[in-house]
């Protein structure tokens, strides 16, 4: 029997400096196999080649990447500054439609780092541009040096809400956490509920608030050892499980 399709939002790069392409973290693909149990397709997010309309019916649900570009400040109502980065405006046309349409179909998104930017703000929301630059916040972005696992190591604490839905997919109400971003939440969208944040108050994980579907959405990187990791795992076992009912087209069985 052929595997649920999860779309995977790539982003787009420039390969030696000058070939343009679109591409994602194998990590992302190897957590949907291997642990998701779906089949896994890379999405060029781009509306010069395909359509949400399209998206939504050839995959059953999405993987909201990670990403170096960040989500443009006009889609929250904000002027762009230096502090805000790079950005991917073909990526923002794609993805914050299609979280709004999957929230109101009930077919299942997993939103990852800028994933997670990308579903607050389709909801409504806001972010910060710089977390580090807020008074209180420590420093989220990757560490500069050091081999991948030394990058993508576990950095801070990451509370939930007792008796939430996230605190029911693990068991506990504080986890251990990598740490890669620079944005971070400051305003949550419409129905964004924040199950979980750092230490330092910055908000780590949310959830769409009486969607039908799964819309689990993390700021840490669970991707990495997704196979391995007592935090990943269950994010992506949840998710394949909900991707599997969207393909049968069975009601999305969720603890909140």
């Amino acid at each position: 029997m052929a595997r649920p399709i999860v779309g995977i939002i790539g982003n787009s790069y420039l390969l030696h400096d000058q070939y343009p392409a679109h591409a994602g973290g194998s990590h992302n693909s190897e957590a949907v196999a291997e642990v998701a149990g779906c089949m896994p397709l890379l999405i060029p997010a781009d509306p010069r080649f395909l359509s949400v309309e399209e998206l939504l019916e050839t995959c059953d649900g999405f993987l909201l990447t990670g990403g170096r570009p960040n989500v443009h400040p006009e889609e929250y109502g904000e002027a762009e500054t230096a502090a805000h980065g790079s950005f991917d405006r073909a990526r923002d046309a794609i993805v914050l439609p299609l979280v709004r349409a999957c929230v109101e179909r009930g077919q299942p998104f997993f939103g990852i780092c800028r994933g997670f930017q990308e579903v607050n703000v389709a909801m409504g929301g806001t972010l910060y541009p710089e977390i580090r630059d807020l008074p209180g916040r420590m420093n989220h972005r990757m560490p500069p040096d050091g081999t991948l696992e030394e990058k993508f190591s576990l950095r801070h604490r990451v509370e939930f809400t007792a008796g939430g839905v996230f605190h029911d997919l693990f068991g506990t109400t504080e986890v251990m956490t990598n740490s890669l971003h620079g944005q971070g939440i400051k305003h949550a969208g419409q129905r964004i509920v924040i199950e979980g944040y750092a230490q330092d108050g910055t908000p780590e994980a949310i959830r769409v608030d009486a969607a039908a579907g799964f819309t689990l959405s993390v700021q840490w990187h669970p991707e990495w050892d997704a196979g391995n990791d007592p935090v990943s795992r269950p994010l992506f076992s949840a998710f394949g499980d909900a991707v599997r009912a969207w393909a049968k087209q069975i009601p999305y069985q969720k603890s909140a």
